[in-house]
């Protein structure tokens, strides 16, 4: 299911409901790019520490921006063993455009080439993506919009809101008192925008915002005073409404917070700096600071690229080189436990993936998170029990087995293989250098030798 500005508002209560019924939820991210062209002292290497990786990264977050977010919310149904329903959504996310709010933000050429060639339709993200801020945003606009010291933005804006006073302003001159009109084809809180605009520059008019537009009606001075002082549509009110229309998705990352659900994802690091950046606060400086502001909005994270390192070894399982390949392999006759592990089906209105595949795109990457971390986890209950009966899987059960894993995130191209959340990291085994001799290949350059030995 793919939700747009358009839909965001009205699937909210049902989000909610989702969420907070789940048992986990399945997290993918797709970016406008993904690390910058920066000098060579900056740029990431196989022997960085943590907090090194943290700081080099951090200015790619900070510089690149979320296109679509993709979650899959799976629940357990009650009364069946050991079967899941899973809901997966897309959403696409635009940057809010509101009086001081006007983010900047670069694209990658490979990383929009990249997401071309898997279908990434462009015009939903920059049409119709849900607008979204973080906390220090929102203290911004809320003051600028709470005490009317706000400004129009975007000329786009500015060109609408002067076209819709010349309109009213003719209209006003032959209209009389109760008169009305209509104003069409403005949606979210740009119709709030609109309305303050015409509110503070016209007295003698009243606006209400139906289905159907902007209704705009001539009043007395004394019928607009009595309205500004008792309606329930006061400025006041909707002042509030702007405000959480421009929060966006914001809001719905603090339900997501606040419900505490496990969090899974695969190679989901840069998922968790773009998480902190875009919804919470600015990447902090330091690197334990993020790590404990990360542990406190999310305290179960598990990261399937983890947990299936060690299982792929113990198996013997063919080496894999993306989540697809992961999924395929734990779906396939190697795996033991095939026949017997759990169940996932696709709830109605999200049947989009029984049938197809849809790599890259982040509802079903996340799908893909969530129905590994199932499969690993029977794997798991099935090694620990495998002297004797198996209990019946549930999953509670799963995240017992999980433990070693939870809060362990995958960390690629650095002095150690994993980041811990949830207490100090362990230390670095690789040496603080390592020398090589080329005898065959005279072309090789030191960022090749950096990408063929990531894990």
């Amino acid at each position: 299911m793919d939700v747009g500005a358009d839909e965001f508002e009205q699937s909210l209560p049902l989000l909610q409901e989702l969420v907070l019924g789940a048992d986990f939820v399945g997290l993918d991210i797709e970016f406008t790019g993904l690390r910058s062209n920066l000098s060579r002292p900056q740029q990431i290497s196989l022997f960085d520490l943590p907090s090194e990786w943290y700081l080099k990264t951090r200015h790619s977050v900070q510089q690149f921006t979320i296109c679509q977010i993709g979650l899959s919310v799976f629940s357990s149904i009650e009364g069946e063993s050991n079967k899941y329903v899973a809901h997966s959504c897309n959403f696409f996310l635009f940057p809010t455009t509101f009086g001081i709010l006007d983010s900047e933000f670069s694209f990658q050429a490979s990383s929009v080439q990249f997401l071309n060639q898997y279908g990434f339709d462009y015009n939903k993200f920059l049409k119709n993506g849900i607008p979204y801020m973080n906390e220090e945003q929102e203290k911004k606009i809320k003051h600028n919009i709470l005490t009317g010291n706000w400004r129009v933005r975007s000329s786009l804006d500015k060109d609408q809101i002067k076209v819709v006073i010349d309109e009213v302003t003719r209209w006003l001159d032959l209209a009389e008192e109760g008169d009305w009109m209509t104003l069409p084809g403005i949606a979210g809180f740009q119709a709030f925008e609109v309305q303050l605009v015409l509110r503070q520059a016209l007295p003698d008019i009243w606006t209400v915002l139906r289905d159907q537009g902007i209704i705009v009606k001539k009043v007395s001075k004394q019928h607009r005073w009595y309205l500004e002082n008792t309606s329930c549509d006061r400025e006041s009110c909707w002042k509030e409404k702007i405000l959480l229309s421009a929060r966006g998705f914001s809001v719905f990352f603090q339900m997501l917070v606040k419900a505490q659900k496990p969090l899974v994802g695969h190679n989901m690091m840069m998922d968790l700096l773009h998480l902190h950046e875009k919804f919470f606060r600015p990447l902090p400086e330091s690197y334990d600071q993020f790590k404990l502001n990360i542990h406190n909005l999310f305290p179960i994270l598990i990261d399937t690229k983890n947990v299936t390192k060690d299982i792929w070894k113990e198996l013997n399982f063919p080496r894999v080189s993306n989540l697809s390949e992961v999924y395929e392999v734990l779906n396939s006759d190697l795996n033991p436990t095939k026949n017997s592990g759990p169940v996932v089906i696709h709830a109605s209105k999200c049947e989009k993936y029984v049938e197809t595949k849809y790599p890259h795109e982040a509802a079903y990457d996340a799908f893909l998170c969530g129905s590994v971390l199932l499969k690993v986890a029977h794997l798991l209950l099935w090694r620990v029990h495998s002297a004797g009966p198996m209990p019946e899987p549930s999953f509670s059960l799963y995240l017992d087995v999980l433990a070693p894993y939870v809060n362990q995130v995958n960390l690629i191209r650095a002095g150690v293989p994993k980041i811990n959340f949830s207490g100090p990291d362990c230390p670095s085994i690789r040496p603080p250098i390592l020398l090589l001799r080329v005898r065959r290949w005279p072309g090789v350059s030191e960022q090749q030798v950096y990408l063929l030995g990531a894990s």
